[in-house]
């Protein structure tokens, strides 16, 4: 669907409430254009109705009038820079930013993502900003719970008796 008529969409649903199916389009928007900072401050207009201040500083990150409650809620929620840069969702290279400022914006998140990994990082190869660029990540080990043993007792018994019912059915065949 063409941006204009995503945008008269998104218009009309905002006009009778339907904030989420707004906020839906606007983020396809988004993604399908990462560089355009009018389309990330409407997503940021629309996560305001919500009252979500970390997600509209989230959006309005590249901007220079962002708010600096949001912004600060933005950081917190996304404390490291490998999350920021997830979270902004930028693609390509900083010099295709509409500003300056968003360019130093873009410039100072993937320096300090450099900094955390201690190698060079780039917007254009999300694998290179990445924690675990080879897949090798490893959950880590948690305790036992009460609860993790009765689910998987649980399931046990459950595979068993398919098990009993299966076998009991092939042998009354052969009966």
């Amino acid at each position: 669907m063409p941006l204009r008529e995503t945008l008269v969409r998104v218009d009309a649903d905002l006009a009778v409430g339907r904030v989420p199916v707004a906020r839906q389009r606007l983020r396809g928007l988004v993604s399908s254009f990462p560089h355009d900072l009018t389309l990330r401050r409407r997503l940021a207009e629309v996560y305001r109705l919500y009252g979500d201040a970390a997600e509209a500083g989230r959006w309005m990150y590249l901007e220079e009038d962002r708010h600096a409650d949001e912004t600060a809620a933005f950081e917190a929620r996304y404390g490291s820079a490998g999350r920021r840069m997830k979270a902004l969702a930028w693609q390509g290279p900083e010099a295709q930013a509409a500003t300056a400022f968003a360019q130093g914006q873009l410039v100072a998140v993937r320096t300090a993502r450099a900094e955390e990994l201690g190698r060079p990082v780039d917007w254009a190869d999300p694998a290179s900003w990445r924690d675990d660029p080879e897949g090798q990540y490893e959950a880590p080990s948690e305790p036992w719970t009460v609860g993790g043993v009765l689910a998987g007792v649980g399931c046990l018994v459950a595979v068993l008796g398919v098990v009993a019912i299966w076998l009991n059915g092939l042998l009354a065949l052969f009966d």
